[in-house]
């Protein structure tokens, strides 16, 4: 804007601002009702919208039936053909008016095809805003962004950037040297929305590329993915302080100060960081792990920078705080190998061959599911003891998927011992009383003398 033309007060650009409205209004109510090739042009483009649903209703069942057999494809690029499909009249209508337009600057005078230039524009711009806004998840934010990028395009359409922009520039409070102004906090705003949706996808491929790495463990995988994180967004950080006008060394001052106060209360927090930290350096446990800690036991689902996800068999998230997998005692069942020894008890009769139980014993267990055999993981049987009512035995074997469960695969060797032991006659005694009522003073009398 020239320097000269800028209102002096904030009354003076809220009547700027209104007149320019208004005379784009009026010139909208001109093109209306003034006869001659700017009705023709509202006609046109009337006629292409209805175009445009007819190819629709038409092409729509192919589109869809072509879709369907792109099922290969990438997901990102799956879901930006379902957003097209789901607008399909739109593409139409921009596809028709952009040809229309290129046509009419060639055959005939270029005022003659100027509005449908400027619909064209906009039906372009509200189609790519409807695509980029999908990569914006939480929903409030995204209905925001659409609605102030599509205000924006209409401005730039109808040439009231300028205008808007001098009367947002003039709404400002100023703090010293800062200077804070609607449309400084806007660009502000609009600065962070991008930046952290690209560090968002940035993040979210940097990690999936870090995954597909198999020369990296999975306890660095996530070690690298939170530090990149941390750097990314705080890059955004201190990009969107910048935008606002704010000193940096002001502020440095000032966390600092700030951050001593706030780290007496927040000494947990920052112990489970610190603990996070040492988990994933150490390599202690990692995604999949299975662990015990107390009574949960399940495998980890993801490791965060304050607490670890574990999951049981019954379907429960635990979150675990990372200070207690540092300061309390972990079973890791899968740490160096997912190799896992499971011991069984049980007692037979005094009148059964040991021997002969030792040997159904183990051939039962071998011919249960996921148990392993062979290569150092052979099953074995044990006497331990000779008890009151049975000679006691332990049985031990191994499996290497604990992930599925250990319970259901304990109560499988059960069930087979028990059928084996049916077939070879082999009994399972269990304790007996025996009680003997008196019925009067005789028999009382003569258990006395006895």
């Amino acid at each position: 804007m020239n320097p000269d033309l800028i209102p002096s007060s904030l009354s003076d650009l809220y009547q700027t601002m209104i007149e320019a409205f208004s005379l784009q209004f009026d010139r909208l109510v001109d093109l209306v009702i003034t006869p001659g090739w700017r009705q023709h042009q509202l006609v046109i483009i009337l006629g292409l919208w209805a175009l445009a649903y007819v190819l629709k209703l038409v092409t729509q069942g192919r589109w869809e039936a072509w879709a369907r057999a792109r099922s290969g494809w990438p997901k990102w690029r799956l879901r930006t053909l379902i957003q097209l499909m789901q607008r399909l009249t739109l593409v139409y209508f921009v596809t028709l008016s952009w040809m229309l337009y290129l046509v009419m600057q060639q055959i005939t005078w270029p005022s003659r095809s100027y509005i449908i230039g400027v619909v064209a524009t906009l039906a372009t711009a509200w189609l790519a805003i409807a695509l980029v806004a999908r990569l914006v998840r939480n929903r409030t934010l995204r209905r925001i962004f659409k609605w102030a990028m599509w205000a924006y395009a209409t401005l730039i359409a109808l040439n009231l950037t300028d205008d808007v922009a001098g009367f947002l520039d003039g709404v400002a409070i100023s703090i010293g040297d800062l200077h804070l102004s609607a449309l400084g906090i806007l660009k502000a705003l609009l600065l962070i929305g991008v930046l952290l949706t690209l560090a968002r996808l940035g993040t979210g491929a940097a990690e999936r590329g870090l995954k597909r790495n198999d020369d990296i463990s999975p306890s660095m995988q996530v070690l690298l993915a939170k530090g990149l994180q941390v750097v990314i967004y705080g890059a955004v950080f201190m990009a969107a302080i910048r935008t606002l006008g704010f000193d940096l060394t002001g502020i440095a001052l000032l966390s600092g100060a700030i951050g001593v106060g706030i780290g007496f209360g927040l000494q947990k927090v920052v112990s489970n960081l610190i603990s996070g930290i040492i988990i994933l350096m150490d390599r202690s446990i990692k995604p999949g792990d299975v662990i015990s800690l107390g009574d949960t036991f399940g495998w980890i689902n993801a490791l965060g920078a304050r607490y670890v996800s574990v999951v049981t068999r019954d379907g429960r998230e635990y979150l675990i705080p990372n200070e207690d997998l540092i300061t309390n005692q972990v079973v890791n069942w899968s740490h160096s190998d997912r190799f896992v020894r499971l011991d069984l008890t049980f007692g037979t009769s005094y009148t059964d061959d040991p021997h002969n139980v030792r040997a159904t014993a183990i051939h039962a267990v071998k011919s249960v599911e996921r148990v392993l055999s062979g290569s150092g993981h052979d099953a074995v049987c044990h006497i331990t003891g000779f008890g009151d009512s049975s000679v006691d035995y332990v049985l031990r074997f191994w499996i290497s998927d604990p992930t599925k469960g250990l319970t259901n695969i304990r109560g499988n060797v059960y069930l087979a011992l028990w059928d084996a032991f049916q077939a070879e006659g082999i009994s399972i005694p269990f304790p007996q009383r025996e009680v003997r009522v008196l019925n009067d003073d005789t028999d009382a009398q003569q258990l006395a003398t006895d």
